[in-house]
Order: structure tokens, then sequence, then C-alpha cells
């Protein structure tokens, strides 16, 4: 498979793909292949396109997977089975890789085979001194109101102020419409190597569990997080069923 090309000796850019097996509305899809290649091996090619990154790496827990990586010539690392959320599965693949403390790790999610590459560059490019980066674009107003799509409020400085399942932030005044327009937050994370250690260590917080939004327990424990703004079109969408599947498979042969 493709494969990006980093030189120097500054901190490199590693793409981290957790990939377990199990799916609850979608078993086994991360091998789905009704393409012709494992819906993994799609992740991979995608997240290849992006120059800045030095390596790509799936973690699993499941040795299915480590072979069909090795199969389609990918890179895999077995982590434990008992791991509470991707970003532990993340930290303990990157203790295995060996990765610097300056180093970047770009959370790439194992279902997203359409994920586009200058998402994943804008957001390691304005990590800068904060431990965690993420990217927001434009949204319609009609979206601000479903609780389904986060919302992100940036601050001045290009950081994450408050996340929210709720519309952010509320308009009072018309004529402050269009400074008060919505931000989705587009859930890609980077976060510098040193950071996902001291995550590991941090405890749930009131208003991650009143959102059900784990970003938040980044701000409430006083670290930033900051923010890429893309354009609204720029964006990038997981495969949680499997009608979704069928429609990515429709898209990628229509492309050969």
């Amino acid at each position: 498979m493709p494969s990006a090309v980093h030189s120097g000796s500054g901190p490199r850019a590693v793409a981290i793909i957790p990939a377990r097996l199990g799916s609850t509305r979608f078993p086994g899809k991360v091998l789905a292949n009704k393409t012709g290649k494992p819906l993994i091996q799609h992740v991979c090619e995608a997240a290849a396109r992006t120059p800045v990154l030095s390596r790509i790496v799936i973690a699993t827990d499941d040795r299915t997977v480590m072979d069909a990586v090795k199969g389609f010539g990918g890179e895999a690392v077995l982590t434990r089975t008992d791991h509470p959320n991707g970003t532990s599965r993340l930290a303990e693949a990157a203790a295995i890789l060996g990765l610097r403390a300056d180093d970047i790790v770009v959370n790439v999610q194992g279902d997203e085979p359409e994920i586009e590459p200058s998402l994943i560059e804008a957001a390691v490019g304005v990590l800068g001194d904060s431990p965690v980066a993420t990217v927001a674009s434009p949204m319609s107003d009609a979206d601000a109101n479903n609780p389904n799509i986060v919302k992100v409020v940036v601050r001045q400085d290009g950081r994450a102020m408050y996340f929210s399942r709720s519309r952010v932030p509320y308009v009072r005044d018309a004529a402050n419409a269009e400074s008060g327009k919505p931000l989705r937050h587009v859930g890609l994370y980077v976060y510098r190597r040193s950071f996902l250690d001291r995550y590991l260590t941090l405890e749930p917080t009131p208003l991650e569990r009143a959102e059900s939004l784990e970003q938040l327990r980044i701000l409430e424990h006083g670290y930033s997080i900051a923010v890429a703004l893309m354009p609204a079109e720029v964006g990038h969408a997981g495969i949680d069923t499997p009608e979704q599947y069928e429609a990515f498979v429709k898209r990628a042969i229509g492309k050969r």
C-alpha cells in the first residue's frame, strides 16, 4: 500500500488507527470487502495520501485483523482487549511503537475510508504548543439544533472554549447573527505523544458526564485543544451500519 514519507529529526506525525472487529450495529465491518479490499485497507490508503504522516499503524485486539492488515502490506500492533475507549488503545499502541514524547499521534478511526488528507494536515498544522488538536467547520442553522451533532465554541486564540450538544453560541440579537455562526465539531483528534499517558490519568468530569462528550474532560482539567477551521464541505463520515457501507461500496466502485 502507499505510504507517506517524512524526513528530518523533528517530531514525527504518526497515524494510529484503532480497529476492533466487534461492532454492535455492523459486526466485522473493518474487514468488510465488497470492494475487493477490506474496509480497513481503504482507511489506510486514504490516510496515506497525507504528506505530513511518516507512518500509519493499525492498533487492534484481534489477530484476524492483524492478518488482514499484513495481507495488504500494512503495519499493525496487537493491543489488549480490555481498553475502555479508543484513546486508551491509542496510548498502548504509541508505547509499543516506542514513539517519542514530542511525536504527534493522529487518531484516525478504522471506519472512515473517505477521510480527507486536508483534515489531517489542518489538525497537525494547528497543534502548536497545545497537547491536543481537532477540527471544526461552519454549519447550517438547522443542524445547530440537532443534539447528535456536536458544536464547538472557539476562543480568539484558536483554542476550544467549550463543546456542546446544544446550540452554541445562542445569538440574542439578530444584528450579531454573523458573528455568532455555529461551528460543527469534526471529530478528528491529534495528540502530542506525551499527553496520551497523561490523559489516561485524568478522572471523568461533571460536564463530560452531563454532555456525554469525552473531550470536555481535557478542558475541565485545564488543558487546551487547538481547533483548525475548515470549509463546511470538507469533512469525513464514518461507517456505522451495513446501509452506510453499501453506499460507500457504490461510491468506491463508481470511481474506478
